[in-house]
């Protein structure tokens, strides 16, 4: 993959997060886990048609970008979403979308959201 030297350490966090959740499986296993409101064990096994090793692989990725967050305690690891990266994701891609509306920016034009 081609390195691109000029990205903002913003950029970086959200290519990080977008190539995390480029595979269905782990946009599933996000899904399950915002459903939740506690960390989850082996429960994402039975609502996968995944082995647990698969399952495990994916978890690791996601916590390796920052979505899922928890502590591993022995033999039974705790996952659950990280509350910090959702709402930055959501910041970041509302940046993206309509920079008019992003906290600091000036609301001199009309905003492209408010004429949807």
């Amino acid at each position: 993959m081609k390195t691109i030297e000029s990205l903002s350490a913003d950029e970086e966090r959200a290519a990080a997060i977008f190539r995390a959740l480029g595979n269905p499986a782990r946009v599933r296993i996000v899904t399950e886990l915002a459903r939740r409101d506690a960390c989850v064990t082996g429960e994402l096994v039975g609502v996968l048609p995944l082995a647990q090793s698969t399952v495990s692989q994916h978890l690791k990725v996601l916590k390796e970008a920052g979505i899922v967050s928890g502590p591993v305690d022995g033999a039974n690891p705790c996952y659950c979403l990280n509350p910090e990266a959702v709402r930055w994701l959501v910041e970041f891609c509302n940046q993206v979308c309509c920079p008019r509306c992003a906290p600091g920016a000036e609301a001199a034009a009309a905003c492209a959201c408010e004429q949807r």
